[in-house]
């Protein structure tokens, strides 16, 4: 006889999945159009253009949703154990999001208007866990092979470094220009993706 182990839904792994659950229930909105909100939480990015390398990610409504970005926006304090207490919330998650559609907005390669996002403000606790089930559920290409969509500009002192993979595959950022570059070129990342999707795609089937 099999032992069955009885479902908990206040075990974090199922209440983090229902908060990952609820995001993807949410309706698809142009990245390039957010109206103003306020909150922290947690969201989805979604692509639909025609970037060659992302045929096996382009999300078609009805057909194939993947996102190719999820992340998270807390709230000043957060990691300081400070957030929520007597502070009024502010526009976290909404300025996360202007952030990302300023970033494609510079590049050469891709173009606003094909990217859509799903948000949902959450309670500060459980923003974590929220991000980290969706990536775990999707492994979203832009968290995963091509890592840099979500840095910031290091700074004058830090250009030392070496410019991140999203940066040498979608060139524009004003800031990751002054970065090092990578030894290997934008058409070898490019490849490297085709291949990690096809594969990527092959599992799933």
């Amino acid at each position: 006889m099999r032992d069955e182990q009885a479902y908990d839904p206040l075990d974090k792994v199922n209440l983090g999945a229902s908060v990952a659950d609820a995001l993807l229930s949410r309706q698809l909105t142009p990245l390039g159009k957010l109206v103003p909100f306020s909150g922290a939480g947690v969201y989805a990015i979604y692509y639909h253009g025609p970037f060659s390398a992302y045929e096996n990610v382009r999300s078609e409504a009805g057909v194939r949703e993947v996102p190719i970005y999820a992340g998270k926006a807390v709230p000043p304090g957060a990691r300081k154990g400070l957030a929520g207490l007597g502070q009024k919330p502010g526009k976290d998650l909404y300025k996360r999001l202007v952030e990302h559609a300023k970033s494609i907005e510079a590049t050469t390669s891709l173009d606003l208007a094909d990217f859509t996002c799903r948000y949902l403000v959450v309670d500060d606790i459980w923003i974590p866990l929220g991000e980290a089930l969706v990536i775990a559920r999707f492994s979203p290409l832009w968290n995963t092979l091509i890592d840099g969509f979500g840095n910031h500009d290091p700074g004058k002192r830090r250009y030392e470094g070496l410019r991140p993979r999203w940066d040498t595959l979608h060139p524009g950022r004003p800031w990751a220009m002054k970065c090092q570059p990578r030894a290997e070129s934008a058409e070898q990342i490019e490849r490297e993706v085709i291949a990690y999707l096809a594969n990527a795609a092959q599992d799933q089937g």
